[in-house]
């Protein structure tokens, strides 16, 4: 597991819990439909902070709730 792929299934996850739509997390949070599906298809190899706080904001968390998971606790450091 890297970090991207924790930031999709994060984001996945957050779909399922509230029953929205990727057009409607979207919309909920600001953003364009097509930010959102970069990061979930893996066109966004480095998805930046804003775009992953306006998810946040439109979902109604803080960026410390979205990163509070064990699945990111369990992250290996990852080189490049």
């Amino acid at each position: 597991m890297n970090t991207v792929s924790a930031v999709r299934n994060r984001i996945l996850e957050l779909c399922g819990d509230r029953d929205i739509t990727v057009n409607g997390l979207a919309t909920m949070s600001g953003l364009p439909p097509s930010s959102v599906k970069n990061i979930l298809y893996g066109r966004s190899l480095n998805p930046k902070i804003i775009t992953i706080k306006m998810i946040c904001d439109g979902v109604g968390i803080t960026l410390g709730e979205f990163f509070c998971t064990d699945e990111f606790d369990k992250l290996e450091q990852e080189l490049q």
